[in-house]
């Protein structure tokens, strides 16, 4: 398990190093604020279509998991690079598709090794692998402020070697679990057989409003920070700050997960929900809060945002088929994107017309929405 938790870490930082370097590739290239939406909406997409032909195509089901992880950890590494010989917006939303696209072989893929290790604690296990993703998710953010005086290439060539280095340990390291169902044979078909059973999709519909919320909040931390520092005149690191409260989720999905042990992934989950719609609620009052306050107050949101995500992960895999684990992973995965770039975009769009923290109430929805769908899913470890 420590290796497939380092590995997924690796691989994750993936996700945000196009958007740790936005600042610079505006002042280099002259290029808009509203290139912020447009760089993660591009990572998404890439995503969510890898992730649609990975199921639809049954691609982990079928192929060694950790064959398909090692791959695209060294694809989505290569891809990533080349956002340093881009010379345009078109170039670099290219290489940001492409990272995203390589990605769906690694987030759910992770996802997918690990059920296949651990046939009881699934909650837990993925409570520490979903941690690693928060912390890769958040590590361009650190790598950003520990490199401040070398060129903004660095953030990108590190992520690219961390990426490529963990997935060549997982391979030479972790054969196949012993819990993986039988290889799957191709059939589209189950796409649709899944989502048949009441609690997959309750767990499904419940990880999409969980989503609407949680990569518009990880987007914008920066924003919120730059303009806290605009309207209060404080002096904070917004490189520093977006990193730590990015990675405080990493220790709320491992927490979750020991909690869900004996509470159970749905109690861990709609807690988890309600108190980050809480924080979608309250954050407009904020930004006018002595800084120490505010920067709790984020913390707080930080660490509840994701610490459901895991929780949700493992309804889902342990409503699906055994044989078809990866495929229903990754089909609710590229799902639950799919809703991120409509949020991302709206709440990005909102922003550059309004410039009004009210803006952020439009994450809301997802959590009520979220809510909602858990209620009907039948409680089970």
């Amino acid at each position: 398990m420590p290796v497939i938790v380092f590995s997924q870490f690796a691989g994750t930082s993936l996700w945000f190093a196009g958007n740790a370097v936005v600042p610079d590739l505006i002042n280099e290239l002259g290029l808009s604020v509203s290139v912020i939406g447009y760089i993660t909406m591009a990572v998404q997409a890439g995503f969510i279509t890898g992730t649609l032909i990975f199921a639809v195509l049954n691609v982990a089901d079928r192929i060694s998991p950790v064959k398909v992880f090692f791959a695209c950890s060294f694809l989505g590494a290569l891809f990533n690079t080349l956002i340093i010989v881009g010379d345009s917006i078109e170039t670099i939303m290219g290489a940001r598709f492409l990272t995203g696209f390589f990605l769906a072989g690694i987030y759910p893929v992770g996802m997918k090794i690990a059920s296949d290790w651990h046939k009881e604690g699934l909650g837990k296990a993925l409570g520490y692998l979903v941690g690693a993703l928060v912390i890769g998710t958040a590590f361009p953010h650190l790598l950003k402020f520990v490199g401040g005086d070398l060129p903004w290439r660095f953030v990108l060539l590190s992520t690219s070697l961390i990426s490529f280095l963990g997935g060549l340990t997982l391979f030479l390291t972790v054969p196949n679990g012993p819990f993986a169902g039988k290889a799957a044979v191709f059939k589209p078909s189950a796409l649709f057989s899944l989502f048949k059973d009441k609690n997959f999709r309750s767990a499904a519909l419940g990880y999409f409003g969980h989503m609407w919320e949680l990569y518009t909040f990880w987007a914008f931390v920066p924003v919120m920070l730059a303009y806290y520092v605009s309207v209060s005149g404080i002096s904070l690191s917004v490189p520093l700050w977006s990193f730590i409260v990015i990675a405080i989720g990493g220790s709320s999905c491992a927490i979750g997960g020991h909690i869900s042990l004996k509470k159970g992934s749905k109690k861990v989950a709609f807690n988890s929900l309600f108190v980050s719609g809480l924080c979608c609620l309250l954050v407009p009052f904020l930004f006018q809060a002595p800084a120490p306050l505010f920067l709790l107050f984020l913390l707080i949101w930080g660490f509840f945002v994701v610490s459901d995500s895991p929780q949700f992960s493992a309804m889902v895999a342990g409503s699906a088929d055994r044989s078809y684990v990866a495929t229903g992973l990754t089909i609710v995965n590229s799902m639950g994107f799919a809703v991120t770039i409509l949020s991302i975009q709206l709440v990005n769009f909102s922003w550059v017309s309004y410039d009004s923290p009210a803006v952020f109430w439009i994450m809301l929805i997802g959590p009520l929405g979220g809510l909602a769908a858990l209620r009907k899913f039948k409680t089970q470890n």
